[in-house]
Parts: C-alpha cells; structure tokens; sequence
C-alpha cells in the first residue's frame, strides 16, 4: 500500500514548547506541491527585534512562518526549530497566523510615532499562499488607518503591485521604504538558487511599477555569494537594471550561513558549484559570517558600483557593514586563508 502518512510528523509525537503546541494542534487547510498549509492560532502579531547588528528597525512582522520560495541559502530556516520541524521543513510546511489584522491594531496602539518596523524579515510576506489567504494586504490596511511609523517591507515577490493602492495611503501617512530583493539578473542560475521564487525580470519589472506610483522602493542584490554572485558583472548587472527601473536605492551585503541553512546550501553549492564546496565549508564551519576584510572589500566594491548607476544609499551610514557580532579576529591565524576572507 502506498504511504499517506502526513507530512507533519510532529503530528504523531506530543511536542514540547506552547508554540509547538498550537502548530501541532492546527488542523489542514489545504495543500499545494509536496506542501501543506495550517492555520496557526497567534497571540501577537508583532515581534520585538533584540539584536546586537545595528538593525534598522526594533520591531518585525511576518505573518506567515515558512516560505514557499525555497531560496537555498535564508537563514531564516532555523524559525522552523520552534515548531520542532526539522529547518529542511520550512519551505514544505507552511503556517499563516489568524487574526493577524485585530493583533497588530491591538499591538500598534502600544507602539510610540516613529517607531520603525520591518514587515518580512524571516519570511516573504508576499509568497504564493498571500493570493488566497491576503494576511499582508489585511496588515497593510491596518497601516493605511494609522500614522506616524517607519515602515519597511521587504520581498521577491510581483505580487507586491496588487497593493499599490494601499501602499500609496501608507506613504501618506507613513515613512515607507519597499526593498525588492534580486540576487542575480541571470535567470538559470535564480531558477536553482531561489527555486520558487519570480523571475529577476518580473521583479526589477515590479521595482519599476512602484517607483512609478511614486512609492520609495530600491534593490537589494542580497546575499552576495562568494564565488557565485560577488562579481563586479554580476552586481553591475543588478545595477543597471535597478537604475533603469528608477530605483531609488542599491543595497548588497555578503552571505551569512547559519548552521541550520548550512545542509541545503552547501548541496547546492555541491550540485552546481563543486568548485567552491571546499572553500565554503571550511570558512562556515568557523562560524556564520566571512571576514570584516571581505566585507571592506565588498562595500567598497558595491559602493563603486552603487555611484557609477547614481543610486542612492539604503542607509545614511555604512554602519550596516559591520556587526559587533563578527569580530576581525574571526579568523584565527591556523586557519587556511580562503578567496573570500
């Protein structure tokens, strides 16, 4: 007989933690490709960012936990850990968190003018299961009725462009900034990379669509991978198309691999870029972060290339580059010294 046990095996075990707990609890709403989504039951909608990088923002939302997207290298995968799935299960199993809207006007009334907030730090707020479910577009219409916030929204997705129209009442009433991510401009290598993702094109396209409704919107050409996309070409490819869509701004930051992601992208990297699979287990197996010096270099690169197309700065500093997290002394002095240090 043929096996139709469900692809939650957390199901069929009692888990530990409450937030497991309700993950387990949630009953089936539908299915896509080898994917399941689930109703999650959520008490807060809004997440206190405590972190010693210099984000630019203290609070996030991201209302749906996993990603369909599948983009080999997020980082973000180990937020599946707290469901007790395995990180391989976060682009396969995916939540969307009830009542999102009535949280956050609850929670935004907590919050003091000026208050800055990322919406899709951890997962694409805009992934194909928003077209059906709409949790963003419920959020951003909470935003279009409040004033005063910083708000920042990040994603791959052209889906975005449905909500012009919210957008446009959001930055009347807001300071907003949309951040289009694109990695590469070459669309075989985004195809094995960001498998589920839209096209580069589709989405320098979407850059355009919002600059054109007059919405602050840039690039991000991140993360930069050594050996992979870190070429003068392959950003100056971004570049150009960023600056031929209007965008207002070009941002890259270097590859930081978080041992929960380390599996998938080292496969990847195996698959298709064999040889570089030595040089990138030994510096991430040091830790998740490559040396200030590559990221000296690197800024200044992208700063290069950044003025060459006159685009603007994501920042108003370069304090972003460096994360008291990632020492210089990263490396130690036994250690091989590899392309991307």
């Amino acid at each position: 007989m043929a096996k139709t046990g469900s692809l939650f095996p957390i199901l069929h075990s009692p888990p530990v933690t409450p937030l497991a707990r309700r993950a387990a609890q949630a009953q089936l709403d539908s299915t896509g490709h080898l994917i399941e989504y689930r109703p999650l039951d959520s008490r807060s909608i809004l997440t206190r960012v405590v972190s010693r990088r210099k984000l630019p923002f203290t609070h996030s939302i991201n209302p749906y936990r996993g990603c369909e997207f599948g983009c080999r290298y997020c980082y973000a995968r180990y937020t599946h850990e707290f469901l007790e799935f395995s990180p391989e299960d976060f682009e396969h199993k995916i939540y969307f968190k009830q009542n999102a809207a009535w949280l956050l006007q609850q929670e935004l009334a907590k919050l003091k003018p000026g208050t800055e907030i990322a919406l899709g730090t951890a997962t694409d707020p805009y992934q194909p299961l928003e077209r059906r479910q709409r949790l963003t577009r419920s959020l951003l219409d909470v935003f279009a009725r409040t004033r005063g916030f910083k708000l920042g929204i990040v994603t791959k997705s052209a889906l975005i462009a449905r909500d012009i129209d919210l957008l446009s009442e959001i930055a009347g009433r807001h300071s907003l900034t949309v951040h289009i991510t694109v990695t590469t401009l070459n669309a075989r290598l985004a195809r094995i990379l960001e498998p589920r993702a839209p096209r580069p094109d589709l989405r320098i396209r979407t850059v355009a669509r919002l600059r054109q409704a007059g919405l602050r919107t840039g690039v991000m050409c991140s993360p930069l991978m050594p050996g992979i996309t870190d070429t003068r070409p392959s950003i100056d490819a971004v570049a150009r198309a960023a600056a031929a869509a209007g965008a207002n701004f070009l941002f890259a930051g270097a590859l930081f691999l978080k041992p929960c992601s380390q599996p998938t992208f080292l496969k990847f990297v195996a698959d298709h870029f064999p040889a570089q699979l030595d040089a990138y287990t030994k510096r991430y197996s040091a830790g998740a972060f490559v040396s200030a010096e590559y990221r000296y270099r690197i800024r200044d690169l992208v700063d290069s290339i950044r003025r060459e197309h006159k685009l603007g700065e994501r920042y108003a500093d370069h304090s972003h580059w460096l994360n008291p997290e990632e020492s210089d002394s990263g490396m130690s002095a036994g250690q091989p010294q590899l392309p991307f240090q």
